[in-house]
């Protein structure tokens, strides 16, 4: 029963702020930000995790062909027997 009065209270808290001046506040702040971030040219966490994706693959890539290449490299030193 508690929570129906207070989810009752907060849908009102709603319904007062979606009415007041406060709304039109909120939504002039979110278009100014969208606004500046878009002038930043800052990428979505989405954009940024698939990158981060790309660059861990490319390491893990250049590790084996280094590894490889050392390989490779041993192989090819003359040896000295003595």
């Amino acid at each position: 029963m508690d929570q129906k009065i207070l989810n009752d209270i907060n849908e009102r808290m709603r319904e007062v702020f979606a009415q007041s001046p406060a709304a039109d506040l909120e939504k002039n702040v979110r278009a100014m930000l969208a606004s500046l971030f878009e002038r930043l040219d800052l990428v979505t966490r989405e954009e940024f995790d698939v990158q981060r994706q790309v660059l861990l693959r490319t390491r893990e890539q250049l590790t084996r062909l280094e590894a490889q290449f050392n390989e490779l490299e041993r192989r090819l030193e003359p040896k000295n027997d003595g």
